[in-house]
């Protein structure tokens, strides 16, 4: 298996995007996924090289990235180094790197005779799930599209009243990462950000126009994003497929670090249940 890490990609936001890519280098064209992590994710977090390695192995062409303002460097991609980009990030920012990236496949000679761009599968976690579902509706080079624990709507995400009024004034907001302990800036910008491109950012408007085949994956017991939420996605596609995965929460089994060597068993079924839809 060949794997390349921490690719500079440049973006339209004046940070790279580090992006990694795994494969089985065999002159077989495939069909390609692109991953976006979600809300304090970063592509090397806890399982994430194991699930890439699982498609690689399936002869997929697997690429996983880092949102130019997540947070990490090219120094240091793993965690939060740069809190003043953390907080600077929002959807739009997230939107074009997801782009840049598509574009970067579409276009990059190093991997012709590997790559099958006319089969392009995007999957997103969590808050990344949003991002995909929308570039999925937007971008016609997209074939299908895959969430887990995906969210259906930015908009609830934000404060209110009070809390809201205050952020406003503050101009931030912090948020304590739990596991590094770290206090995450969200500038208001995030906010405004989000009502200047409202309508583009509704997340149901492209969940009820796509005509690709949309696979919608959630875990029964996630604590993060309600499970309604899920079933909300579905009944409003008219080309998707809800997967259940019993007893799952919203990382199916997986944390940061993970020190074994195998995947957990509900992300081993929801990899292997998006192996076969992306090669169907």
């Amino acid at each position: 298996m060949t794997i390349k890490r921490n690719i500079q990609l440049v973006g339209k936001h004046q940070k790279p995007i580090l992006t990694d890519v795994f494969y089985q280098e065999n002159n077989d064209s495939k069909p390609i996924v692109i991953f976006a992590h979600g809300y304090k994710g970063f592509k090397d977090w806890g399982c994430w090289d194991l699930v890439a390695e699982k498609f690689a192995k399936n002869n997929i062409f697997f690429i996983k990235f880092n949102f130019s303002h997540n947070g990490g460097t090219v120094e240091q991609p793993i965690d939060f180094p740069d809190l003043e980009a953390f907080g600077q990030n929002n959807f739009i920012k997230e939107l074009d790197d997801l782009e840049s990236v598509i574009d970067w496949i579409s276009d990059e000679n190093t991997y012709t005779n590997e790559v099958d761009i006319s089969n392009i599968t995007l999957i997103g976690h969590s808050r990344g799930g949003g991002i995909v579902t929308i570039k999925a509706y937007e971008d016609s080079r997209i074939t299908k599209v895959i969430t887990w624990a995906g969210v259906s709507d930015y908009g609830s995400r934000f404060p209110t009243g009070e809390l809201l009024e205050m952020w406003k004034k503050q101009g931030v907001s912090y948020i304590e990462n739990s596991r590094t302990k770290q206090q995450l800036p969200h500038y208001y910008q995030f906010y405004e950000n989000f009502l200047e491109n409202k309508k583009r950012l509704y997340i149901k408007t492209a969940v009820e126009n796509l005509k690709i085949p949309y696979l919608i994956i959630h875990g029964t017991n996630d604590e993060t994003v309600p499970l309604n939420e899920a079933e909300n996605l579905n009944s409003w596609c008219k080309t998707s497929e809800l997967y259940l995965v019993k007893n799952a929460n919203h990382t199916f089994g997986g944390k940061h670090p993970w020190e074994e060597k195998l995947l957990p068993t509900h992300l081993l079924e929801i990899v292997d249940k998006s192996n076969v839809f992306v090669k169907i």
